[in-house]
C-alpha cells in the first residue's frame, strides 16, 4: 500500500507490503524489514534486524485512522496518514466518475465484517465492509452515492493489497 505521512512536521512517502516474515517498510526510498507484535491493546513490539522497540499508539480524535501518537523511545510523534488514492476518490468520484466505482484492500488483511448487502442503496461515506490489518481495523466506505452491485468477500477471507472487495455503481 502506498500513502504519504506526516510526522516531525515533514511529509513522507510510505510503501506498505506484508511478506512471509512480516513487513516489508520503505519510508522515502529506504527499506526497513519489520515483524510487529500486538502486546497488548494498543502497544506493540517492533522488531527491525536485531533491535526491539517497543511503541504505544494513541488515536488523536475518537475513532480516527488517520492521525494518531505514536509512543516510543521516548519520544512523542504525531502522525498523519494520507492515502493518495482515497484523497483522489473521495473527493472527485461523485463530480467527474460515472458509472461503478471499486473498493480495494488498501493493505493485506482479513475481512472482519461485511456491514451492507448487495443491491443495498449506499450514500458518499456509508461503511461496506471492515478490513484488519496491521491489528487495526479499517472500515471501507462508499467513495459516492449508488447501489452496491458486488460484494465479493465475506467474513473470514483474507485479502491482497489492491484486491477489489466490492463495487458500488451510480
Amino acid at each position: 500500500m502506498k500513502l504519504k505521512a506526516s510526522f516531525n512536521e515533514q511529509e513522507h512517502d510510505v510503501v506498505i507490503n506484508k511478506d512471509d516474515d512480516g513487513y516489508v517498510v520503505e519510508v522515502d526510498g529506504r527499506q526497513h524489514r519489520i515483524q510487529v507484535r500486538n502486546v497488548d491493546t494498543a502497544s506493540y513490539l517492533i522488531l527491525s534486524s536485531d533491535k526491539v522497540y517497543e511503541s504505544r499508539v494513541e488515536t488523536v480524535q475518537p475513532r480516527s485512522r488517520d492521525h494518531f501518537v505514536v509512543n516510543s523511545r521516548g519520544k512523542r510523534r504525531a502522525i498523519t496518514i494520507v492515502d493518495p488514492r482515497r484523497l483522489r476518490t473521495d473527493e472527485n468520484s461523485d463530480r467527474h466518475h460515472h458509472g461503478s466505482t471499486e473498493i480495494a484492500a488498501q493493505m493485506p488483511g482479513k475481512v472482519v465484517r461485511v456491514l451492507v448487502e448487495e443491491g443495498s442503496a449506499v450514500e458518499k461515506g456509508t461503511g461496506i465492509l471492515v478490513v484488519e490489518a496491521m491489528k487495526m481495523q479499517n472500515e471501507m466506505k462508499s467513495p459516492r452515492a449508488g447501489i452496491v452491485v458486488s460484494i465479493k468477500v465475506k467474513p473470514g477471507d483474507t485479502v491482497n493489497a489492491g484486491e477489489v472487495l466490492a463495487t458500488v455503481e451510480e
